[in-house]
């Protein structure tokens, strides 16, 4: 029961089980060779949306796990998604996904949150349904959500357990009684609303953008272009000792720099726009002034050399018998290739060219990674991975130049930039609203008295005696009810903290904790200055 009830420990981190149902007692090496069947048929089948998609941290795996005590064998898999929670929220898609395809396997998901699937729903769970008793209800089935109820106190039901049920209780439970435990219409919508648009909604997640980068690293994203993310995180999480490496730069010389397109996504490129940074005078990496016109292409490609020359500072060169031989060697290589082909993977593209090319090199990585890697292989580091490339695949520099004289056009990334109006949109549609709920009468209150009068109490100094209240001498002396005031608060900005904690937990930079202030401030027509809530810590932000 203990590892039935075991959430996902670790920060940022993504869980999810397949269970094949029925669960009937069968050979253990027989059940082991089925579920690793279903492992090859699901990640071929998802290819075509898995193979192009750029990960945060880790990307979607899957693998065998073994029965222990009373939580049967099953397939497993585990991905830091870091801090693009759009990531997390594709997998739900994927996971809901594959119970649709392949209709005999039940998901669980799950993160360090625990029911988080119940959390975006939570303004529609019933009201017995609380994170004690919730473990082993949540479940996707044929691309359904389902939660196993619990029996009312009035009424005894012989296929519902009074306590949360077991593993192989709730196994049996939807194999035998599916179309009496699927979530209600409005939890089905709640959930479903998060995961709207995929997997077109992949693209839109997207930024290509110039980059000024050595020709090493451009050969290098063109094989493997998930490799900017790690470029992108090693920049990002440096360290003084990680720049070390940088002062003289050993594998990514500056001056085979070329101008180049890179597709990174929205919350990578925002990650290497936002930061300041000056390379060390003696890395030879200087940057035009701000006003040149390509100065942005020079100051991205700067920050990811420096990402990607921290990579390779780590490790060395490594090469072992797995990672020489052939992907078409294996005898799963002409199945898939042929799978990737039904699926127009290769959108047309003439067998041969550059572009086909390209997308093949992409498909053979995703196979040795995620279908035809040996469980007990040691996955390569970024770093081992790129000093790998640089030393086996030839480039032509000289051809690279020439394609960055017909590069495509960036994208336009004045999404980067949003507006308290933007931001009231994305609050309404994220709480499921079109319209901000009518501010009550009772709660109008005269702004420009208010402000003036806060003004005044700043202003005043305070003495020995505390701080003195601004009023004429006149005015009846003031007295304060401490309870009505922290009872006005509550029910001003109680519940708007709620939906915020609900569906804002990946809230973190200050800019938007800034905008979010203003939106709550201009939501409940208060005209306090925002330099004074500057500070207030919102419970979703880190």
């Amino acid at each position: 029961m203990e590892e039935n009830m075991k959430l996902a420990t670790v920060e940022d981190t993504v869980e999810y089980h397949l269970y094949l149902i029925p669960n009937e007692p069968r050979d253990s090496e027989k059940h082991k060779e089925i579920l690793q069947k279903y492992i090859e048929r699901i990640m071929t089948h998802f290819a075509p949306m898995l193979v192009p998609y750029i990960w945060q941290n880790q990307p979607f795996n899957l693998k065998y796990k073994p029965g222990k005590d009373d939580v049967p064998a099953h397939i497993f898999g585990m991905t830091k998604f870091g801090d693009n929670i759009e990531d997390e929220w594709f997998i739900v898609y994927v996971v809901k996904q594959i119970t649709k395809e392949f209709p005999e396997l039940v998901a669980r998901i799950e993160d360090n949150d625990g029911e988080f699937l119940l959390i975006e729903a939570a303004d529609f769970l019933p009201k017995w349904l609380d994170p004690d008793n919730s473990a082993n209800r949540v479940f996707f089935y044929q691309g359904k959500l389902c939660i196993i109820p619990a029996p009312r106190k009035s009424e005894a039901v012989s296929w519902l357990p009074t306590i949360p049920p077991t593993l192989p209780q709730a196994l049996n439970i939807i194999s035998t009684h599916p179309e009496k435990i699927l979530a209600s219409e409005s939890i089905q919508a709640a959930v479903n609303r998060r995961i709207r648009g995929y997997p077109e909604k992949i693209q839109a997640s997207l930024h290509r953008a110039h980059c000024f980068l050595p020709a090493g690293i451009v050969a290098v994203l063109k094989q493997r272009p998930r490799l900017v993310a790690a470029g992108v995180q090693a920049f990002y999480l440096r360290d003084p000792i990680d720049l070390r490496a940088c002062r003289v730069f050993k594998t990514f010389l500056p001056e085979t720099r070329i101008m180049t397109s890179i597709t990174f996504t929205k919350c990578l490129y925002a990650q290497l726009m936002q930061q300041r940074f000056m390379p060390d005078r003696r890395s030879g990496y200087k940057l035009p002034p701000p006003s040149h016109p390509q100065y942005r292409a020079h100051e991205l490609g700067m920050k990811l050399a420096h990402g990607f020359e921290i990579l390779c500072s780590k490790c060395s060169p490594h090469f072992s018998d797995s990672q020489k031989s052939p992907v078409i060697a294996s005898p799963l290589w002409a199945g898939f290739l042929e799978s990737l082909k039904n699926k127009d993977y290769f959108k047309g593209l003439i067998e041969g060219s550059a572009q086909y090319q390209e997308r093949l090199e992409m498909a053979k990585n995703y196979f040795q990674l995620s279908v035809n890697r040996p469980e007990s292989s040691l996955a390569m580091s970024s770093g081992e991975e790129i000093l790998t490339l640089l030393q086996t695949v030839p480039f032509d520099i000289e051809e690279l130049k020439k394609e960055a004289a017909n590069l495509p056009p960036e994208d336009d990334d004045r999404w980067l930039d949003l507006s308290p109006e933007q931001l009231d949109q994305l609050l309404q549609e994220a709480a499921g609203k079109k319209e901000p709920e009518p501010i009550s009468k009772e709660e109008n209150y005269d702004l420009t008295q208010v402000s003036k009068s806060m003004k005044a109490f700043i202003s005043k100094v305070s003495t020995h005696k505390g701080a003195e209240l601004p009023r004429e001498p006149s005015e009846a002396p003031i007295t304060f009810d401490a309870d009505s005031f922290l009872n006005y608060f509550d029910k001003i900005l109680g519940k708007l903290q709620c939906d915020i904690c609900f569906h804002f937990e990946a809230v973190r930079s200050m800019a938007v904790a800034r905008a979010l202030t203003h939106w709550i401030l201009r939501r409940q027509k208060l005209a306090f200055k925002l330099e004074l809530f500057s500070t207030l810590n919102y419970c979703c932000i880190e």
